[in-house]
Order: C-alpha cells, then structure tokens, then sequence
C-alpha cells in the first residue's frame, strides 16, 4: 500500500555544485503531488535525489518507517521507493517483455499482465526491441517496468515530454488509475501545467532550488499572478 515521503532540510546537488537548498515537504499515503517550476530551477535535482542519484550535503528522507538518507540506489528501491526518470532508461536490446520481467523484483512472471492491462499497446509490441518503440511506447514500458515493481512512492520526471496529446491523455489516465487505487503515493514533475493540475491534489514549486510555493491545485489554479509570476504567462489558460 502507499506510503509516507517525508522530506527534511534536504540540500544537494553535484559535485561541489549546490542546487537544491533546505528542501522540506511531507507527502501523505497516497496523496498525488505535482513538483512545478521554470527549467533549470531544480525539479530533477530534486527526484534524483530521493531515488539516491546526487550528492546530499544536509537533510533527511524518510518513507514510510524507512530512513533512506544513506542509502544507495537499489537499497531505496528495494525499500519501495519507484523512480521513472525523465531519460526513461529503457534497455533498448531487450524486447518489451523481457524489459518488463527486469521491473518483477522476484515476483511471479504472470504478473506482467498488470503491466499489458494497463497498457495494452505493450502487449502487442511484447517480442519488439526497446529501440523499436516509439517515444510514447517507451515512456509505457519505463512506467510499467517501475510500477511492476510495486513501488509505494512514484516518482515521475516529466512522463509527458515530447509526446502526442493522444499518448499524454493514455499515460495521464494510467497513473490516476493508479493513485485512485490506494496502492502508491505518486509526486509529478511535468512541464504541461494544466495536465498536472488535474491530476494532483497539491502543488509544490520550486524555485532556485528552494520551495517557495506550497498548496493546493485549486487554490494555485485561482491564482494568476503566482502561476504567471513562478511558471509563466502561458502555463495555464485564462
């Protein structure tokens, strides 16, 4: 079942380069966060970060019972943490099922039908390589290898980027089929704003690698001069 994200005074980055300073946010049990700002400002620092990809100078990251601040990568997955990341990382020489089995984590191969049942168009591109899929196709396969493996938090880094609106609607009703299941607690970077105001309760932006807005989607969807003043004039309709 999902879990609980705690984050405290987090500070990263990489190298001797800071970018992300003092970071701290509580993410209920299946609660559907979007992360928003301007490029560059430090959104994928941030996720990195949790999934263990950066350096950490200061702060704490808890899920659920579990500290995760000194662990590494595959320890905070295999702790339920579930990283889609915005390279998607696919393995293009594998086929589709066989990319699918890497996300089972010791579960039962019959299991890859969740994956097919969300995303049928992986079914029918089962026996193909990685690198004869489409980008939206690999977007699928990268979601699904990561939900395969029953994450309780899921990050997403920017799903959406680069693909048809058909492949957007698809892959947006996925994953609020998955928050409305109780089963993962799901934070959203994503470039379309309006896409991530409707799918998540709350929204934090970031700015200069520090949260400078905290609140909910309906509240900040109300609120032209933040949205034209943090993400631009465009971001959202009048």
């Amino acid at each position: 079942m999902a879990a609980r994200l705690e984050v405290k005074g987090l500070s990263a980055g990489y190298g001797p380069t800071r970018v992300l300073e003092n970071i701290s946010f509580t993410a209920e049990a299946a609660s559907r966060i979007a992360v928003l700002g301007r490029n560059g400002v430090g959104k994928t620092t941030l996720f990195a970060t949790l999934a263990g990809q950066t350096r950490r100078y200061d702060g704490t990251i808890k899920l659920g019972d579990a500290d995760l601040t000194h662990m590494e990568s595959s320890a905070r997955a295999w702790s339920g943490l579930g990283f889609v990341p915005q390279s998607r990382s696919i393995f293009p020489s594998l086929t589709v099922e066989e990319n699918l089995f890497v996300g089972l984590k010791g579960r039962p191969r019959s299991a890859l039908h969740e994956a097919y049942d969300m995303f049928p168009r992986l079914y029918e591109r089962r026996a193909n390589s990685g690198a004869k899929l489409s980008g939206g196709e690999q977007q699928m396969l990268s979601t699904a290898r990561t939900i395969l493996g029953k994450p309780t938090v899921l990050l997403l880094d920017e799903p959406l980027e680069g693909l048809a609106p058909v492949i957007c609607e698809e892959l947006m009703a996925a994953f609020s089929q998955l928050a409305s299941s109780g089963e993962m607690t799901i934070l959203l970077v994503e470039q379309r704003i309006q896409s991530a105001l409707d799918f998540a309760e709350r929204v934090i932006i970031l700015e200069r690698g520090r949260i400078v807005w905290d609140g909910s989607s309906e509240q900040l969807a109300g609120d032209r001069d933040t949205v034209d003043q943090l993400l631009g004039v465009a971001s959202v309709p009048h």
